[in-house]
């Protein structure tokens, strides 16, 4: 047998690639067709009327024992029972879209991801962690006027509103976002759109040649109308020292229909995004997919309008437990956002959030997750793993520990170029611990104890 020499390497000694397995493209295969048609409520709702945005809007539920009804003869009864309980134990309403109740499986709604991270159940709420507080991040402590936080030297969020299209369980600014539970102790910031209230944020944003970078979020920027779109984005735009812009929402995740069908919202974003490149300044757009189910075809039509408009759409994950904290689930949510033109950019570990116990997991396993999904796609579609530090440090690379007790639970972090000199605790959640962990948890004597411990081990490594 001859063999040909190609480059001096004869064509046996080449390595060659096996066929490529179909489970391998699983990231391209997104739901399609009238799925929503199989929710009794909708089984008559036509394609033109669910990809209508007004309708999502209208018919998205907004209380308790509406969402419960539309379950029934879904669900086992007892299952709306738990759910009921979980409600009433919530410290934030409720508000689901008729395209979000579409994509849960409620033949197994205990197991589904989307399920968890919308509808509590009493029978999975764990205590809370003891060293839980309202605003865990400290927002309102670094807020120089309202609505505005001002932390990292060049950038401040702008909390432009206080409703979303979308609550979710896990949100950590219950502090301001939706309407009042009944809840005494969750008494809630006002942060509602206010023209008067903007007007401050543009002053200070003006008088601080510092801040080049405006995220505006809330609430969320789905639910600002197209002219308060524009209003804001101009306004930012017109201030010499800002340079970027990222209008943040959850929106894509849980009504894509608006950007196929509110061409006024559309046009207003796109006029903001154009605007702003003729003045060479970044304006992007921001989102939240979660776990892979949540992109659909439907999605990949509104991402690729928005990408054919020039708008670059980034997206920001919470790390949920029995949601996306695992590697398949986790590789399979970055690869379908880079299939459907949606760059990841950042996987938070959860929040201390109260209420949600049971959707946090440990820094342990973000540090796992991180290594697993990087080279699994190209590094720009990588995202990076953070701890968003409790009490004001902000979003520190969740490796980047100067001490982490796997015992306790406890990592301490630094954030040199945010808040010099200062530590930030995280916490594991308890349930998650060795035992050893958990049984020191348990005594409150101990708490200091823990916490000192795990500082002094930090001081000594960071001197």
């Amino acid at each position: 047998m001859e063999l040909k020499v190609i480059d001096g390497e004869s064509e046996a000694r080449r390595p060659t690639k096996p066929p490529v397995d179909a489970a391998a493209l699983r990231h391209q295969q997104l739901l399609e067709g009238d799925f929503w048609r199989r929710i009794p409520s909708y089984a008559n709702v036509d394609e033109a009327t669910f990809l209508d945005h007004r309708w999502q809007m209208k018919h998205s539920i907004t209380k308790v024992p509406k969402l419960l009804s539309t379950l029934e003869g879904m669900v086992a009864h007892s299952f709306v029972e738990d759910a009921a309980e979980g409600f009433r134990l919530a410290p934030m309403a409720v508000r689901v879209s008729p395209y979000l109740l579409s994509l849960i499986d409620w033949s197994n709604p205990y197991e589904d991801p989307l399920r968890r991270q919308f509808i509590p159940l009493g029978s999975t709420r764990l205590a809370e962690h003891p060293k839980l507080r309202f605003d865990s991040l400290s927002e309102q402590a670094d807020s120089p006027v309202p609505g505005l936080t001002h932390r990292y030297p060049d950038k401040a969020l702008f909390l432009a509103l206080d409703t979303c299209p979308v609550y979710c369980r896990f949100c950590t600014r219950s502090y301001a976002v939706g309407p009042d539970v009944e809840q005494e102790e969750l008494e809630k910031v006002s942060l509602k759109a206010n023209k008067e209230r903007w007007e401050d944020v543009f002053t200070y944003v003006a008088s601080r040649p510092e801040l080049e970078d405006i995220v505006i979020s809330g609430g969320d920027s789905f639910n600002l109308r197209a002219d308060q779109i524009s209003e804001i984005g101009n306004r930012l735009l017109d201030i010499p020292n800002v340079r970027r812009m990222r209008f943040a929402t959850k929106g894509p995740a849980v009504m894509p229909q608006k950007i196929l069908s509110d061409d006024a919202w559309f046009s207003a974003l796109v006029g903001v995004v154009q605007r702003g490149r003729e003045m060479a300044k970044d304006v992007v757009l921001h989102t939240h997919f979660n776990h892979p189910n949540e992109l659909t075809a439907i999605t990949k039509r509104a991402m690729d309008r928005l990408f054919s408009a020039g708008v670059t759409v980034r997206n920001q994950s919470v790390l949920q437990r029995g949601v996306n904290d695992d590697v398949e689930t986790m590789q399979q949510l970055v690869r379908r956002l880079g299939y459907c033109n949606v760059q990841p950019y950042y996987v938070y570990v959860h929040d201390m959030v109260k209420g949600v116990e049971e959707l946090r997991t440990t820094v342990d396993t973000a540090v796992a997750l991180e290594k697993n999904v990087r080279g699994v796609t190209a590094g720009f579609n990588t995202p990076v793993f953070v701890v968003d530090a409790p009490g004001g440090g902000g979003k520190r690379d969740c490796h980047s520990f100067e001490y982490y007790d796997r015992i306790t639970g406890v990592s301490v972090y630094t954030a040199p170029s945010v808040k010099a000199g200062r530590f930030f605790l995280y916490f594991d959640p308890i349930h998650l611990l060795p035992e050893a962990g958990q049984v020191r948890w348990m005594d409150p004597a101990e708490h200091n104890k823990i916490l000192q411990e795990a500082l002094d081990k930090a001081h000594a490594r960071n001197r």
